[in-house]
This record gives structure tokens, C-alpha cells and sequence, in this order.
């Protein structure tokens, strides 16, 4: 599993944030370094700047990241997944949105508002398998 394994995180940084900052954070937390985003520049709809930067991992480094993530996440947070795993899984990728202010401050929370996105997929054949293999690969399994 952990070869077709792929993370993709989406992260909106808006002008009065320091794209700098997101950079150091996931170079400390998760060891993505800045070369490996994808950075666009564009106006939100009040000409407002607005940075995209996306990062897509592959295998090992997919890998990786989700084992940094669920292990940095509260045994809380882990239920939550694991009640939710079904919500959270559409067309074999698994959803989940990160507090983008938390993790500024070096915490990792589950949010809504404001997120940074995190799709994680691996191949599923048979859909009635999803949830499986999603909580043993995020290890949420008892």
C-alpha cells in the first residue's frame, strides 16, 4: 500500500499572512521543504493577493507525512476521524481540513474554517473496503 500511497495539501495564504511562516512550518513539522510546493500567485475577488501553495507527495514521503500527522493529532481528534471515516472518503481519497491558525502556532487541529486541506488517496477496488484500509493506514484502528 505504501507505494501507491499519495498526499496532496492545499494551503490558501492570504497578504496579510506570511507565506514565509507556512514554509517553516512544514519544513519543522513534516520535513517539506519550500522547493517541493507548487507556489501560484493570484487576486482574490476584491484584488486582494492571495498565494496558493500545493504540494503533492508520493510513497515514502506520503507516507510519512500521514504518520506525522495522525501521530501529532489528540487521541480525540483520532475518534473523530475514525467516527467519521465514511463522511471523509470520496472517489478512494480520504478528506480531512487542518486548522490553518493552529498550525501556525505548531499545533495540528481538525478544522473547518479557513483549513488546510490534506487529500490522502490510495487505490480502493472494492468500495465496501474504504474504511479498512483508511483506518489501518491512518493507524486509527484499536
Amino acid at each position: 500500500m505504501e507505494d501507491k500511497i499519495q498526499v496532496i495539501i492545499d494551503v490558501i495564504v492570504h497578504a496579510t499572512e506570511d507565506v514565509t511562516k507556512f514554509f517553516n512550518i512544514f519544513d519543522e513539522l513534516f520535513e517539506i521543504k519550500r522547493e517541493e510546493f507548487f507556489i501560484q500567485n493570484l487576486k482574490g475577488h476584491f484584488d486582494n493577493a492571495i498565494t496558493i501553495l500545493q504540494v503533492k507527495l508520493t510513497k515514502k514521503d506520503a507516507k510519512k507525512f500521514v504518520d506525522d500527522l495522525v501521530s501529532n493529532l489528540t487521541n480525540e481528534q483520532r475518534q473523530e476521524l475514525l467516527q467519521s471515516l465514511e463522511e471523509r472518503i470520496h472517489n478512494s481519497t480520504f478528506h480531512l481540513r487542518l486548522n490553518k491558525q493552529k498550525l501556525i502556532l505548531r499545533q495540528l487541529e481538525l478544522g473547518e474554517k479557513d483549513p488546510v486541506k490534506v487529500k490522502i488517496f490510495t487505490p480502493i477496488y472494492k468500495k465496501t473496503d474504504s474504511t479498512k484500509i483508511y483506518s489501518t493506514l491512518l493507524k486509527l484502528a484499536n
